[in-house]
């Protein structure tokens, strides 16, 4: 018995001798890899935050079981997470936090109007961003930082007036927006495409990302009978939009950006959802690159289905990843030359490259209506940037 014990003693002892052997060398063949993300995590923008954050989550997930390799160390990704609150003076001060972190690169923000004042803090650090936001100016101010996850507003945009007037026949346009870089920046756009494809734009009226009474707007846009409505913003006010449309009278179609495209939209429209028309930038899930098997992980591991923006979240932080691969080091200024070079198969696209100011070269838009209360496809229109 006695000697029993003193086996299991010596076993114990042995066990943490080993723990304190292996487990610092352990730490020292480890290299923790941080990544900012922000986004508007709380608040009703919130759903567009938590769909970007699982696409990360899932990317750094898979990264991780890898055992990546980086500056001589194996690579363990990390995110540092921020709530901007769609608001871009909270983005410019969670933006300086994410620096102080210490972290290698940012996966963010999602929102325009967040994304182009906190690019500056991050090209000021000499970190490389991969953003979500899809305004031409955050690719249009010099930076060599700054990338972007999905098509822009000037390609999606165009692809909009295009189907307006050519594809729904309306030649007479109305456009609303919020004011918001993202909302103001698609209807500008939207204008510019309208007008070349030989329609006429007959009314701008303008509101605000918090508004959800539309009827004086509307009430004015009916008096002018637009053959269509475009508006540029978010489904917190589509949705309602809408519905008071339909309310007054107001037949002409809604057309909309993919922030209009959501289940969101549909539950806050109702059956004034039907005829809808929003636009998304890439092609439906089902027919990315890799969207079924996409699909099926992110199914395993939050238990539900994937919003719009998780596929590109996931390639966002993957292009990010593979770029750090092949310089063989997280240091940013290391691998940003490999981020503005790179040339991938991706989830959302077999050919995935930045042109000179981080746009995606590979330009796809596919326009999708509601029908019996669900979206289904319409149209995808795929070019390359100029």
């Amino acid at each position: 018995m006695q000697s029993s014990r003193k086996f299991k003693l010596l076993a114990a002892t042995a066990a943490v001798m080993t723990g304190f052997a292996f487990g610092p060398a352990h730490a020292a063949d480890t290299e923790v890899v941080k990544l900012g993300f922000a986004a508007p995590l709380t608040g009703p923008q919130s759903h567009y935050g938590e769909d970007m954050e699982n696409g990360l989550t899932l990317a750094l997930e898979e990264a991780n079981k890898q055992g990546i390799k980086l500056d001589g160390k194996t690579a363990q990704f990390e995110l540092v997470k921020r709530d901007d609150q769609a608001d871009p003076r909270t983005a410019v001060q969670v933006a300086q936090q994410i620096v102080d972190e210490g972290v290698q690169g940012i996966l963010g923000h999602f929102n325009s109007g967040t994304t182009i004042p906190a690019s500056s803090v991050y090209h000021d650090a000499g970190l490389p961003q991969i953003a979500m936001a899809t305004s031409p100016e955050y690719t249009a101010q010099g930076y060599n930082t700054t990338f972007r996850m999905m098509t822009s507003d000037t390609q999606q945009g165009a692809a909009d007036g295009e189907y307006i007037v050519k594809d729904l026949g309306a030649k007479t346009v109305a456009l609303i927006d919020d004011r918001t870089a993202y909302g103001q920046g698609l209807a500008d756009q939207v204008a510019k495409a309208v007008e070349a494809a030989g329609g006429k734009v007959i009314a701008r009226e303008y509101t605000t990302d918090k508004a959800n009474d539309f009827t004086s707007i509307l009430t004015n846009l009916k008096a002018k009978k637009p053959a269509a409505i475009f508006f540029g913003g978010l489904d917190a006010q589509s949705g309602p939009m809408r519905r008071q449309m339909m309310t007054l009278g107001l037949t002409a179609p809604l057309v909309s950006g993919e922030m209009t495209r959501s289940d969101t939209f549909l539950k806050l429209a109702g059956d004034a959802a039907n005829g809808t028309f929003a636009s998304l930038a890439g092609v439906p899930l089902k027919n990315m690159a890799k969207g079924e098997k996409f699909e099926a992980d992110y199914k395993a591991r939050f238990k539900k289905d994937p919003g719009v923006y998780a596929p590109y979240a996931y390639d966002g932080a993957w292009n990010m990843i593979t770029a750090m691969k092949e310089a063989g080091s997280a240091k940013p200024a290391a691998y940003l030359p490999k981020l503005a070079g790179l040339k991938r198969s991706g989830a959302t696209s077999d050919h995935i490259s930045y042109d000179k100011k981080g746009d995606l070269k590979e330009i796809s838009v596919t326009i999708y209506e509601v029908k019996n209360g669900k979206w289904e496809m319409v149209k995808t229109m795929v070019s390359q940037a100029k």
